[in-house]
């Protein structure tokens, strides 16, 4: 609670922070937190509408650290790039349990990877990410500042898991346990992702993106106050629908439009199995 309301007290103080010892110091010590997993931007809370809970205080402080941060060159030779001084690239060690393949892969300081988690070159995870045991993140991917990502997920080649770092109070996108995220997919704007669903390559989801459940007759939306929300199981596919207004039905255009083919069973379950071998 210290560290919160330090966080807020600098995040309010705007331009004035930049130069505080004290607005540095409560960065570094919530930077830590993150990479460590003790904090986190989003959180499981069963007393919630969604199950999961916002600390908005967590990305004013992640915020906080681009607005104390000073452009430096950093790394070596043979990997030299300029950023914001207060996002260094984190350096793993053994003792994470983090299998990180060589070949371009980056992940800045302040994102947090579980034991098991293998990334695959080259890929990226943005600070105040969360991704949990045994994840797969595959060539490609991306996973944006603040997402959070469940045990057991495979992001696929070329994944690209959008974070809402703002504003402050957005769910930032969630992706629940044993997941499978296709090649080429993009899920943005706080969309939430329950466990065991299936996204197959290159579906699209924000929350303005309505997405038709052929199996329980009924289309989900998100809406001003609330994320998409795409249901624990659900096998989801690219599809179109007829555009019936506004052009003319000569030319015969349709709308992209994502599809819930099916609920997982023994048969998606099978091909959709992780393999134990490779982590």
């Amino acid at each position: 609670m210290a560290l919160q309301a330090t966080i807020e007290r600098y995040f309010a103080a705007g331009a004035e922070a930049v130069g505080d010892r004290g607005a540095m110091k409560a960065f570094l010590e919530l930077r830590t937190e993150l990479s460590e997993g003790r904090l986190r931007a989003a959180e499981p809370d069963p007393e919630t509408s969604t199950g999961w809970r916002v600390n908005p205080w967590v990305k004013q402080g992640i915020l906080l650290g681009f607005r104390l941060g000073k452009l430096e060159k950093m790394g070596g030779d043979s990997f030299s790039f300029v950023d914001k001084s207060t996002y260094p690239v984190r350096r793993f060690g053994l003792q994470e349990g983090v299998r990180i393949v060589p070949g371009g892969s980056a992940i800045r300081e302040g994102a947090f990877l579980a034991p098991g988690v293998v990334c695959m070159p080259p890929m990226y995870v943005n600070a105040g990410a969360y991704v949990d045991e045994d994840t797969m993140v595959d060539s490609h991917a991306l996973v944006g500042s603040c997402a959070q990502i469940g045990k057991r997920v495979h992001l696929s080649a070329g994944a690209q898991i959008g974070g809402v770092l703002e504003p402050i109070n957005a769910t930032p996108v969630i992706i629940e346990d044993d997941v499978l995220i296709g090649g080429n997919t993009g899920v943005y704007e706080g969309t939430l992702v329950r466990r065991s669903a299936v996204l197959a390559a290159g579906t699209i989801l924000t929350r303005g993106t309505p997405v038709y459940d052929i199996v329980r007759n009924q289309v989900l939306k998100g809406s001003a106050d609330q994320p998409l929300i795409i249901p624990e199981g659900a096998v989801v596919v690219p599809g179109a629908r007829e555009l019936k207004r506004g052009a003319d039905p000569a030319w015969g255009l349709s709308l992209y439009t994502p599809v819930i083919i099916k609920y997982r069973d023994d048969k998606t379950n099978l091909s959709t199995a992780l393999e134990d071998l490779l982590r």
